[in-house]
């Protein structure tokens, strides 16, 4: 009796069992009289076999080209010792077909996807990245994002935290990138807001009282891209109360240490514990708050990680005339006297820290201010008059009135940090689908129009560009 369908990775468990395998073909071979089928599923591949004496499954056989999917049954037995190959898990095995139903027939792929596609125009890649997915490298990258993410979600658990959901359509807020804004139908002229990063609601979190957050969050940022940038991206969202700055930090260094050490034992550390580098002596050193400190830029196994701390608080922005914060305004500044927060902003150090591995910002973070009087003069610096303060924050202040602990966080980019493992130019190499580098979806054909019933509905009139 043939059990239901298996995973190629189980074939060679049942020598002389019937067994049923679905997937695609991957190669087909026509050795003289004998058709040989390499079929591909998710865990890897399986050897086929037809034989001329079935005279009606050969004939079927023999029509069956590459990317068609098929369902066949039949009994598991050892290769010949001259026909075993050693390269993939199931070289000792194949499958001597009884049975072959077609399910899908399929055109000629526009690109082959049995190499790494490192020859073909990204374009086209993205076009069709559905056939992109297939191929075994950017396989094993969305494999190894998966293993990072749900290391990090049993690791946290362990470590008592709790993973909420927090909204995405939520309020533009002043916090550095553009927001992407969604028209509201039932509210017009009014808009909701993408979240850059769930900032405002973990801080909330702590307010009522969670004490350990965490979250694999999606955010939304609209900037320029770049190839470690996307418009949208994400990361491990965490936050914490009555934890000190370097508490925080030795909880990502053994969260990170134990995702490398179990994911990707192959990578050595440069150094370890990961060094705490200040903003000051890392430009001044290095020339850049992101320094690559491996010893051998060549080695693709080795990871030097470090923290960079003790960012300015906030930078002038020249075109602008006006303090902006480094990281944002929620940062709580190294000073608690207002009137100098206010009269020497340039003087000011902040409770921030950034993640660093192999010259790439991997996360950052910071301690929060949670006293309501400094955070008002944190904005009252980057030139918020008191009333806008109240508009776009006044929910969180209010929070703050009702107790508030002393609390702070870190986001470490999941994308970014899986590139880095995966050894990969860039992080569209590890995301699913992707947008091009001018963030475009070429396979949906997006950002797109939306027509005129949509646009009525919400209120909405598109300006011509024409002067």
């Amino acid at each position: 009796m043939i059990e239901k369908r298996i995973l190629s990775k189980e074939v060679s468990l049942r020598i002389g069992q019937k067994v049923k395998l679905a997937g695609w073909v991957d190669v087909r071979r026509d050795h003289g009289k004998i058709i040989f089928i390499d079929l591909r599923d998710k865990e890897g591949l399986t050897q086929l076999v037809f034989l001329p004496e079935n005279k009606e499954l050969y004939e079927k056989a023999t029509s069956l080209r590459p990317e068609w999917v098929v369902l066949v049954e039949g009994e598991v037995k050892a290769r010949p010792k001259g026909m075993i190959n050693p390269k993939i898990a199931t070289g000792e095995i194949e499958i001597a077909v009884e049975n072959l139903e077609i399910l899908s027939e399929a055109k000629t792929p526009p690109f082959d996807i049995n190499t790494d596609g490192s020859q073909i125009s990204e374009d086209k890649r993205l076009k069709f990245r559905y056939l992109d997915l297939r191929r075994e490298r950017l396989k094993n990258n969305l494999i190894l994002r998966d293993k990072v993410i749900q290391f990090m979600r049993q690791w946290l658990g362990k470590e008592d935290f709790i993973e909420i959901e927090t909204p995405i359509l939520t309020k533009s807020t002043p916090e550095g990138a553009r927001d992407y804004i969604v028209p509201s139908r039932l509210e017009p002229g009014k808009f909701y807001a993408l979240p850059q990063s769930p900032q405002q609601y973990k801080q909330l979190l702590m307010v009522a009282g969670f004490e350990k957050y965490f979250q694999i969050a999606r955010c939304f940022r609209d900037e320029d891209t770049r190839g470690d940038r996307q418009p949208e991206f994400t990361q491990l969202d965490l936050e914490t109360s009555f934890m000190s700055q370097e508490e925080i930090l030795d909880l990502i260094e053994r969260l990170y240490a134990d995702i490398v050490k179990n994911i990707s034992p192959d990578k050595k550390f440069t150094q370890t514990p990961f060094p705490r580098i200040s903003y000051k002596e890392a430009m001044e050193k290095y020339g850049t708050d992101k320094p690559d400190l491996r010893k051998d830029k060549n080695d693709p196994n080795e990871l030097a990680f470090c923290f960079i701390v003790d960012f300015p608080m906030f930078e002038w922005r020249e075109e602008e005339k006006r303090w902006d914060a480094v990281h944002h305004p929620f940062t709580r500044p190294q000073s608690e006297d207002i009137e100098e927060i206010k009269e020497c902003p340039e003087k000011i150090m902040g409770f921030q820290y950034d993640f660093v591995c192999n010259g790439y910002e991997i996360g950052g973070g910071s301690l929060r201010t949670y006293r309501p009087e400094i955070l008002e003069a944190v904005f009252e610096v980057m030139g918020h008059k008191k009333e806008q303060i109240r508009e776009k924050f006044g929910h969180l202040l209010e929070a703050f009135s009702y107790g508030v602990p002393p609390h702070g966080g870190i986001a470490p980019g999941i994308d970014r940090f899986v590139m880095i493992l995966a050894g990969e130019p860039n992080i569209r190499e590890v995301i699913a689908f992707p947008k091009t580098g001018d963030g475009r979806d070429l396979m949906m054909i997006a950002p797109s129009e939306v027509d005129e019933k949509q646009l009525k509905e919400l209120h909405l009139k598109i300006l011509s560009n024409e002067k």
